[in-house]
């Protein structure tokens, strides 16, 4: 499994059928794992049961830098932080936010422009996480981040690789217990918190000096204006920093990793960057796309959806059973761990033909439907990511301001491996050559 953990779910429910017992740790303590990837099995631990299956021992772990926010917490404080956060993503607050994504991505092609020039190949994966750190300081903090970028980016990488790696060897797992032992692991993963705390903590500071009537509509300062509908109490700071902190890190680095993988595989499939051109080119005619041409760019939407069907932004979700259960016959014992696998689901042949082909006509009009929760790149579920529209419009976006002016080729050699972790971020990044398009 260390050497390919994704290809080795795949394979094995493709052997074994739609629920496959795994026994992970030492043999005196067995931990059962059980990989399911039928829509009803999902159904069954998301909605039906869902009580039953609170969030798995990684989220605990993931807690320690995100802190409780919408990620990692659960029961009463998730409901109420959920129904406090929710009206900033309707629909309507989503599709005010498309001036800003649209001007954030016009920075990153005119940076493109001078890199194209010097043909100077450019490592993809950091690009998008700078325009997607970029999109998420200007829509929900209303802050630019542009000095923070430097700073930012590469701490919540350490961290990334940090949790996959410790998760990895027992080792690794033997010093989650004690995270303050000055070991190399601890120094490097708890300078990469403070980094981010002091980011977010200025953020915060900032808003709180401002007179409410000046402080800008937008996530932060709902947060802090939200009150307990029973106490009438806002938010303590450590709330606020953990909710801040959870946006700040998951609100830009799935989306950059979902883009990414789209960069990837239109480079390596020119028929479908051909499509995407000629589409561009007929709406938009030269112009940057505007709020009202997201709905038009059908096949743009397509490109980004089926991109995520392949890599999705999180490849495994998992869950834990607080009781006996059992699913479609399998008994499922108490403390069991559930992993729901996008990556897996998503390749399913019962119901993806050719599941390993990128083809965005899958999504396309005509295209057959699939059930319900074969396809969940955002989750699934009262769980779902808050903020899936969000990013699929930064990423409809995106692919219409960059390719319709580029065109993205990867670097000969270089080596494309995807990493499982808590996102599904590319090992070696993804360097690639910009060129100017047509």
């Amino acid at each position: 499994m260390r050497r390919d953990e994704l290809g080795m779910l795949v394979k094995a429910a493709n052997r074994y059928g739609d629920v496959v017992r795994f026994e992970f740790g030492p043999r005196a303590v067995h931990l059962p794992a059980y990989l399911i990837r039928r829509p009803e099995h999902i159904h069954h631990v998301l909605f039906s049961a869902r009580d039953s299956y609170p969030k798995s021992f990684d989220y605990r772990i993931l807690a320690r830098s995100l802190g409780l926010g919408l990620v990692t917490s659960e029961g009463e404080l998730w409901s109420r932080q959920r129904r406090l956060i929710q009206p900033a993503f309707r629909h309507t607050e989503v599709a005010g936010f498309a001036e800003l994504m649209i001007d954030a991505a016009t920075d990153v092609a005119q940076r493109w422009h001078t890199l194209a020039d010097r043909g100077q190949p450019v490592d993809v994966a950091s690009e998008m996480m700078r325009l997607a750190l970029d999109v998420v300081g200007r829509t929900l903090f209303s802050s630019d981040l542009a000095d923070e970028t430097d700073a930012i980016s590469p701490a919540v990488g350490v961290l990334v690789r940090d949790m996959v790696e410790r998760m990895s060897t027992g080792a690794g797992m033997a010093t989650l217990a004690a995270p303050r032992l000055p070991t190399p692991a601890n120094r490097r993963a708890n300078a990469a918190l403070d980094t981010l705390d002091r980011v977010v903590a200025r953020l915060v500071a900032r808003r709180r000096a401002l007179p409410e009537a000046e402080r800008p509509a937008d996530l932060l300062s709902t947060l802090l204006a939200a009150r307990d509908e029973k106490s009438g109490a806002g938010m303590d700071d450590r709330q606020v920093r953990d909710e801040v902190m959870t946006f700040l890190i998951a609100g830009h680095e799935t989306t950059a990793n979902a883009l990414a993988w789209t960069w990837y595989l239109l480079s390596t499939h020119p028929l479908v960057m051909r499509r995407l051109g000629d589409e561009l080119h007929t709406v938009l005619a030269g112009r940057d796309p505007g709020p009202d041409d997201i709905d038009k760019l059908a096949y743009t939407k397509a490109v980004a959806q089926e991109a995520m069907r392949l890599y999705p932004p999180v490849a495994a979700i998992g869950r834990e059973a607080l009781r006996d259960d059992e699913i479609s016959g399998y008994p499922v014992p108490a403390r069991s761990t559930i992993l729901i696998s996008p990556w897996v689901s998503h390749r399913n042949p019962e119901i993806w033909a050719a599941p390993e082909a990128f083809d965005p006509d899958r999504f396309g009009p005509g295209a057959p439907e699939h059930p319900r929760l074969a396809y969940l790149p955002f989750g699934a579920g009262p769980r779902q990511c808050i903020g899936a529209a969000f990013a699929m419009q930064e990423a409809v976006i995106a692919l219409g301001v960059l390719g319709s002016r580029f065109r993205l080729e990867l670097v000969p050699g270089h080596s494309v491996e995807p990493q499982l972790g808590v996102t599904l971020r590319p090992r070696h990044g993804l360097m690639m050559t910009i060129h100017r398009a047509g």
